[in-house]
């Protein structure tokens, strides 16, 4: 298009843009643009997930190795420090209150100690879990990559912390009296269905503690009420035997509390030869239930997380 100037010369004016008049939206769809950090769908996620699967990996074990650094005894806290909770928790309830009433005396400690590390897995992956995030913001904010694979990471690095601990707790079995079985070949499925649990867990509270930063003030108290009512230091039958003003709902409760499940199931794993029996012990269907809280609280943590995932580290 052209048109006369005033001293003859001729303007040439440029032609309408095709784009005149798109709205961004528009334009977006155009070209194909996306929104930058736009969360994306569940199957291409976990695609994304399992392609960083090595650098979940080697985050779990870099935070491991530098977990103790500072401290001179550096790894052996890794175990000293569950081992020490044991020794009070022994001295506390085991000989002061009468906690071991109804297993038998040769294996309360294994018992025990058993239940402290166990329940520690759990613990420290929600723990780790709820600052996950928040935690972590320089690298969230840097980098692109699934945030969920942050989370996963620290569950992964307690699961091999409490394999280090295995090697202790091993050691006390065979100082105890508790001779190797077949029967220990049932704490590696069990301990998979923990950390299945765990880190739905951890995926639970790392979105979460990402609005929420005092929610890691609030938790060890949460933790510690949840300990005390998993029977760490006793065994829930044991103690609920014989008590009538207890009402059958809260039986119910405290026999199918997930953590009380997973210790139960490793116990017996672990003890079963040695008067640990089933029957006294483990509630009917166990190993479904124990199950049904991997694959319901995994699969709900991580839908629940990957909603939120264009949110986190913004704000």
């Amino acid at each position: 298009m052209s048109e006369t100037t005033h001293d003859g010369g001729v303007a040439v004016s440029a032609s309408p843009s095709p784009d005149d008049g798109l709205s961004p939206a528009e334009l977006a769809a155009k070209y194909g643009l996306s929104v930058s950090g736009a969360r994306p769908g569940l199957s291409e996620y976990v695609r994304q997930l399992w392609s960083r699967r090595h650098f979940i990996i080697a985050f779990s074990q870099a935070k491991l190795t530098a977990q103790y650094s500072q401290a001179k005894l550096g790894q052996v806290w890794q175990v000293a420090t569950p081992l020490l909770n044991a020794a009070v928790y022994f001295f506390i309830f085991g000989l002061l209150l009468g906690a071991k009433r109804g297993i038998p005396e040769d294996i309360y400690v294994p018992f025990l100690v058993t239940g402290v590390f166990v329940f520690t897995f759990t613990q420290s992956s929600v723990m780790a879990g709820v600052r996950a995030i928040s935690g972590n913001l320089g690298l969230v904010r840097a980098l692109h990559f699934p945030r969920a694979s942050l989370p996963i990471s620290f569950a992964l690095q307690q699961l091999q912390q409490l394999l280090f601990s295995m090697i202790v707790l091993i050691l006390i079995m065979l100082g105890f009296g508790v001779m190797p079985a077949l029967s220990w070949i049932l704490v590696l499925p069990a301990l998979v269905l923990q950390f299945g649990f765990n880190m739905g867990l951890a995926l639970i509270f790392a979105r979460m503690g990402s609005k929420t930063p005092d929610l890691a003030q609030l938790m060890p108290f949460i933790m510690r009420t949840w300990m005390y009512a998993s029977g760490v230091m006793f065994s829930i039958p044991a103690m609920l035997a014989g008590k009538e003003n207890v009402p059958s709902w809260l039986d119910d409760v405290l026999q199918w509390n997930p953590a009380a499940i997973y210790m139960d199931l490793i116990r017996f794993a672990f003890m079963s030869h040695e008067g640990y029996d089933a029957g006294t012990y483990l509630p009917p269907h166990v190993w479904a239930f124990a199950a049904a809280w991997a694959v319901v609280i995994g699969l709900a943590g991580f839908i629940y997380f990957w909603k939120a995932e264009e949110r986190y580290g913004r704000g």
